[in-house]
C-alpha cells in the first residue's frame, strides 16, 4: 500500500511541473557569448518580489554556468510572462430536474463550480545578440497551479524553472 501511495505521490506531482519549449536560431555562434545582462525597464508581469526572485535564480544558475553579468554583454535577456485562469478546469456539479407524462416533458439543468479556478503561467525568456539586436535563443515556459502561498515556495519554483530553461542553453548540435 506504501508503494501504491508513493507511485501515485511521484505521478502527481512529475504531472504538475514545468513544461519549456524551446527555439534558436542554427546559424548563431553560441560559444562566442560568455556575458549577459538585462533588457532596461523590463515590465516581466510578475510582482516585484516574484522578478527579485526569478531574477536571483537566474543570475545564480548563469553564474554556475561561467556566464558573467556584464554592463557591457555579448547578449541582452528579456523576460515576459503572463498569469491566466486555466481554460481546461471543468471541476463543476450538474444538478437537474426533469419530468414528463405522456406527450409533455420539460427539464432544468444548471452547473455549480466546484473549487477555485487552477491560475498557470506562461514565462518567456529571450536572448538578444548585443550587436546585432537579433534574437538567437527563446524558451517558453508553462506552469499550472502557480504557487500563491509562501515565499520559499516561490523562490523554488523560480529555482525549477530556470534549471529547465537552461537545460536548453546553449542548444547541443
Amino acid at each position: 500500500m506504501k508503494k501504491l501511495a508513493s507511485i501515485f505521490f511521484l505521478f502527481i506531482c512529475l504531472s504538475c511541473g514545468v513544461s519549456v519549449n524551446f527555439d534558436y536560431d542554427k546559424t548563431t555562434d553560441f560559444s562566442k557569448y560568455k556575458s549577459y545582462s538585462y533588457f532596461t525597464n523590463m515590465n516581466t508581469g510578475l510582482s516585484e518580489f516574484d522578478s527579485k526572485r526569478l531574477f536571483k535564480a537566474l543570475d545564480d544558475a548563469m553564474a554556475s554556468r561561467g556566464f558573467i553579468l556584464s554592463v557591457n554583454s555579448d547578449f541582452i535577456i528579456n523576460i515576459k510572462s503572463s498569469t491566466y485562469e486555466d481554460a481546461y478546469n471543468n471541476s463543476s456539479l450538474g444538478v437537474g430536474v426533469g419530468g414528463g407524462g405522456g406527450n409533455v416533458g420539460g427539464g432544468i439543468s444548471v452547473g455549480i463550480p466546484i473549487g477555485q479556478a487552477n491560475m498557470s503561467r506562461q514565462i518567456k525568456f529571450e536572448f538578444v545578440d548585443a550587436n546585432t539586436n537579433q534574437l538567437f535563443w527563446q524558451a517558453i515556459t508553462s506552469e499550472s497551479d502557480v504557487p500563491r502561498d509562501y515565499p520559499e515556495e516561490r523562490e523554488a519554483k523560480f529555482r525549477e524553472i530556470v534549471a529547465k530553461v537552461l537545460e536548453g542553453f546553449p542548444p547541443k548540435k
